[in-house]
């Protein structure tokens, strides 16, 4: 087995994916008459309690959508393009046009070409102090997830389930071992120095 050194592990950017799905988004338009409690930035949930609030988001909002940008599109076009690229795709996905869009962070998606009139806004840590967009956060998680645990599946061996494609010293290890599967993201250096032993 190969050895991975803690120090290489620490460089290492640990919200930087080595898998597919790196970049998804989430949407959602809440019901005001309808408040959910509990919803909070996906990252201080709990998987089970994510996986609760996630049922009763899509059962009780008034639209949700998801969005994604592969590997492919991640290589092609950098993190922060496949970000802004799934969060279009998310708001597509919705069945209904808001009238104001609240982003997550300090960037917005353009809105060109896309058949939508409302106003954007960017506010950083939105996902810990804004209702809609902690809701989405959850959601773009927990589908995030259970996608991880089907790659999984198709790609034995990695371990995707366990660590959802961050750069853990097994995830590591296991493309030392295996190589990149097809849903790597070949433009990341830990995945271009994996080569199967």
């Amino acid at each position: 087995m190969d050895h991975i050194s803690d120090k290489f592990l620490k460089r290492l950017p640990k919200n930087r994916k080595l898998v597919a799905d790196l970049r998804q988004a989430a949407a959602v338009i809440l019901d005001t008459s309808r408040p959910i409690a509990g919803i909070a930035d996906s990252k201080v949930l709990a998987p089970a309690r994510r996986e609760r609030l996630a049922l009763e988001i899509r059962a009780r909002c008034v639209a949700y959508g998801l969005g994604w940008a592969d590997a492919a599109e991640v290589d092609a076009i950098n993190i922060l393009q496949a970000t802004l690229l799934a969060m279009r795709r998310a708001l597509l996905a919705l069945r209904c046009a808001p009238s104001h869009v609240v982003i997550d962070g300090d960037r917005c998606p353009s809105l060109d070409g896309l058949a939508l009139d409302c106003s954007v806004e960017a506010i950083v840590r939105g996902d810990a102090t804004v209702a809609c967009v902690g809701a989405a956060s959850i959601l773009a998680k927990v589908a995030r997830d259970a996608f991880m645990l089907e790659l999984d599946g198709r790609y034995p061996g990695y371990g995707l389930g366990g660590h959802k494609g961050y750069p853990t010293a097994a995830h590591l290890a296991a493309l030392r071992r295996l190589g990149p599967s097809p849903v790597h993201r070949r433009s990341f250096g830990p995945v271009q120095s994996c080569h199967p032993r």
